[in-house]
């Protein structure tokens, strides 16, 4: 995810002055780090993401929406969207690839194809709307929260989001493609797993950005009482 802030990695390149820490990764390591412009690798691979989105859609939705091989197809895509959105965080971490850029387009990629999967699912009735419904609405419902809370702070990625991340990756992979007997059951008891996490998780950030806007609030009221006695001074 090219937005996560990446620590900088120290070094002069493949052939530095002696003493100096080489770059992790060698020649391509001190390349990206010296070079993260808008076209840097990272940043390439959150546009495919956003690429494969539309590309995704007339898959899943080819011949009717039910034909085994689309659906096979559009699980393909959806899992390199799923991939790259791992790898491209690897690299924005390991050779600070951080931009702006990077910043706005990868959480909007990591939505769109997300959201794209769940609405089409529903469209063709292989999922329940509510199912949609709660995790868009908790995804919409976030973003504002951190709007509400920026001044104040942020609020870390935590564990239970990240498995929440991983769970609903898997439920919506599975229910893409078009599975049967056990596995149809299997898929419906992993997004189950998904909906739990996406409202337990999604509860838990409520309580942070509320915690986390009164210390905030607190703290100002504080600054502003101890300007207000060093000014009757």
């Amino acid at each position: 995810m090219t937005g996560v802030p990446a620590s900088a990695s120290g070094g002069s390149g493949a052939h530095g002055a002696p003493g100096a820490k080489p770059v992790r990764g060698g020649k391509l390591g001190a390349a990206a780090v010296n070079q993260a412009s808008l076209w840097n690798v990272a940043n390439l691979l959150t546009m495919l993401r956003l690429l494969l989105v539309p590309g995704f859609v007339m898959l899943l939705l080819g011949n009717g929406g039910y034909d085994p091989a689309w659906r096979s197809f559009a699980w393909a895509a959806f899992a390199v969207a799923m991939i790259t959105d791992l790898f491209d965080g690897h690299l924005a971490r390991t050779y600070n690839l951080v931009t702006d850029f990077g910043k706005i387009a990868d959480p909007i990629a990591d939505k769109a194809i997300m959201g794209a999967a769940l609405i089409c699912l529903s469209w063709l009735g292989d999922l329940p709307w509510w199912v949609t419904g709660v995790i868009l609405g908790r995804e919409l419902g976030i973003t504002l929260l951190r709007f509400w809370v920026i001044r104040y702070g942020v609020i870390p990625a935590s564990r239970g989001g990240k498995m929440k991340t991983l769970a609903q990756g898997t439920a919506v992979g599975m229910y893409v493609l078009a599975l049967t007997g056990p596995l149809a059951t299997l898929r419906f008891w992993m997004m189950a797993v998904a909906v739990v996490l996406t409202v337990v998780t999604g509860l838990d950030y409520v309580k942070q950005a509320v915690v986390l806007r009164r210390q905030g609030m607190a703290e100002e009221r504080m600054a502003a009482a101890e300007s207000a006695r060093e000014a009757a001074k």
